[in-house]
């Protein structure tokens, strides 16, 4: 089967707690990928190994057919791996155009092409018109000149993945991108990440609120205790009875 994106049994430990363990996962291109568990199961420390933030004890990172196991964070990210986080990080002072146009290369940034303005002025109008051309299919193309801190949360969180396609991005991770919003955003949310998802891109959806993101998702790993304890189509995992008892289960017995 080809992936775009696999990790093949990463361990990584702190001390003697095995926080991710020998956990192996395929993500499918031009798939809506999820991955769920309880907190402490361990998500968050795979995200950061998969992304470069953390190197793996043991294991592989593959992306696009490239072993990528222990590249540096900005490597990851301009082979085309991008990550949102929980909290939405954008620059408050500036439009939400900018934020965006902040993600894209600019020849006239290099201090010897800068005063040369002629030679990369009609590079900085293609990439405007690009921007704004990703700012309407998230959603977000009416706010482009709002100071980013105008957003409401919703909004925020497609501002994120905005920023991720103007980098160039052929797998964006989200983490939680529904986390904090109303249901009816978090299914606006969710629906713009399926349009794009048509248009050619992939998605690893990291999510609590799985009873919304299930039904976009096309496969679904589900982790405790560091491992993968079940994984196929979202309405098989979430009928496992070993899942049941991760989210369930213990909640009755405590």
């Amino acid at each position: 089967m080809d992936y775009i994106f696999q990790t093949e049994k990463v361990t990584k430990s702190f001390g003697g707690l095995v926080a991710v363990n020998d956990v192996s996962i395929g993500v499918k291109e031009q798939s809506f990928t999820m991955l769920i568990g309880p907190n402490g199961s361990g998500k968050t420390t795979l995200l950061n190994v998969c992304t470069g933030v953390l190197r793996p004890d043991r294991g592989k990172v593959l992306f696009g057919g490239a072993d990528i196991t222990g590249w540096a964070s900005h490597r990851v990210y301009e082979a085309g791996l991008v990550r949102s986080f929980q909290i939405p990080l954008p620059f408050l002072g500036l439009t939400v155009l900018d934020n965006v146009l902040g993600a894209m290369r600019n020849p006239g940034e290099s201090p010897l092409r800068a005063p040369l303005h002629r030679s990369w002025l009609d590079h900085e109008q293609d990439n405007v018109d690009k921007a704004l051309d990703i700012l309407r299919r998230v959603g977000l193309a009416r706010h482009w000149d709002q100071p980013s801190f105008a957003l409401g949360a919703a909004q925020l969180k497609m501002l994120e993945v905005a920023r991720g396609l103007s980098a160039g991005a052929k797998l964006i991770v989200l983490d939680e991108p529904i986390g904090g919003v109303d249901p009816a955003s978090a299914d606006e949310i969710l629906s713009y990440v399926s349009g794009l998802k048509a248009q050619g891109l992939t998605f690893l959806v990291v999510e609590h609120r799985i009873d919304i993101a299930a039904p976009f998702a096309d496969y679904v790993y589900a982790m405790d205790l560091g491992r993968i304890i079940s994984q196929g189509p979202p309405g098989e995992v979430l009928n496992d009875p070993k899942v049941i008892e991760v989210y369930v289960g213990r909640d009755e017995a405590c």
